[in-house]
């Protein structure tokens, strides 16, 4: 009988101390803050301002400066059938970016659904300067910033030898009592597990009139190494600019009531509305849906069966284009 206590006695103290340590565990787990991820990357990290930065992407321009830190990019058509970048940070800000170059029409729509950002840029004809100035945009362009912000590069020849301190200017900017910078309150990007297809994609060519891309993917780096005019698009600091999650977003893209200083249309490509999109992360293609009724909506992506399309942490590039890319599985 005795022994019968004592065999009890221990299991008693067992389950006690089991409860209690597994009280202790679950009291640290509902205390433990949450991390703060990135609204535009996914990625653990602060939600800063957001500075939208217009970057010239002909081939005089490459390589970029700072294009690497940049959480997402756009790549849009402008005269001549040529691309140029609008690039977003939030995440981090780089020493430097650059080449800066000139705002455009397609800008305001496209921006809209950030909220009102902090937007730099060269200049814009007289024209559409009024057209910005009534937007929702911050306007910190280079029209209104110092040399001292706003620099030249003695080794490039203009126009593409303009070069950003994106830290000076958010500085000098907010030091200004009547400046309005967002931070991400929200976004366009849903991230989570990839969604089971069979729809390879080893490579995607994607072009313009007089400008194309190619995506590579690349096993070893689970990512999709970026190609520009046949060549490695590489950085300024050498790195091989790459994405996490592509997008070719198929939008209309019709001539518009501005153009540039040598006579050239410039076009607009509407980023409201719905229609067709393709996205490419962890080597995988898949058709999705995407809609934007209102400029101050996001834009919102879905698979055809409806479900909200997840994206892969990290970079993410966006090419605005009326072409339906050619995939090689």
């Amino acid at each position: 009988m005795k022994m019968l206590k004592r065999g009890l006695l221990v299991i008693s103290l067992a389950i006690i101390f089991i409860s209690i340590f597994s009280l202790t565990n679950i009291s640290e787990i509902v205390s433990r803050p949450e991390v703060e991820k990135n609204l535009f990357n996914g990625v653990s990290g602060e939600n800063n301002q957001i500075l939208v930065v217009k970057v010239d992407d002909t081939k005089p321009a490459h390589p970029q400066i700072g294009i690497e830190d940049a959480d997402v990019v756009y790549v849009e058509q402008v005269e001549s059938g040529l691309t140029r970048l609008a690039t977003i940070y939030s995440s981090k800000l780089p020493p430097l970016i650059g080449p800066v170059r000139s705002a455009r029409i397609s800008d305001i729509e496209l921006l809209a659904q950030y909220g009102r950002v902090g937007f730099a840029y060269s200049g814009a004809q007289s024209k559409l300067r009024p057209v910005l100035a009534a937007a929702n945009l911050e306007n910190l362009s280079a029209e209104r910033n110092p040399p001292s912000i706003y620099g030249k590069d003695p080794n490039r020849s203009a126009p593409v030898n303009m070069i950003l301190k994106p830290e000076l200017l958010l500085e000098r900017a907010n030091e200004r009592a009547d400046t309005v910078i967002d931070k991400p309150i929200r976004s366009p990007w849903v991230f989570g597990d990839l969604k089971e297809t069979k729809n390879t994609a080893s490579s995607i060519q994607i072009k313009w009139p007089n400008a194309r891309y190619e995506l590579r993917w690349d096993k070893s780096q689970q990512r999709y190494l970026i190609y520009f005019a046949g060549e490695a698009n590489l950085a300024a600091s050498g790195e091989h600019l790459y994405a996490d999650t592509a997008i070719v977003q198929l939008v209309s893209i019709t001539p518009s009531n501005y153009g540039d200083k040598f006579g050239g249309v410039t076009p607009f490509s509407k980023t409201t509305g719905s229609g067709k999109a393709i996205m490419f992360r962890d080597g995988m293609s898949f058709e999705l849906n995407w809609q934007r009724d209102r400029p101050e909506d996001v834009t919102t992506w879905r698979y055809l069966d409806g479900e909200v399309a997840k994206f892969k942490a990290g970079r993410i590039w966006v090419f605005l284009t009326d072409q339906q890319p050619v995939i090689t599985p």
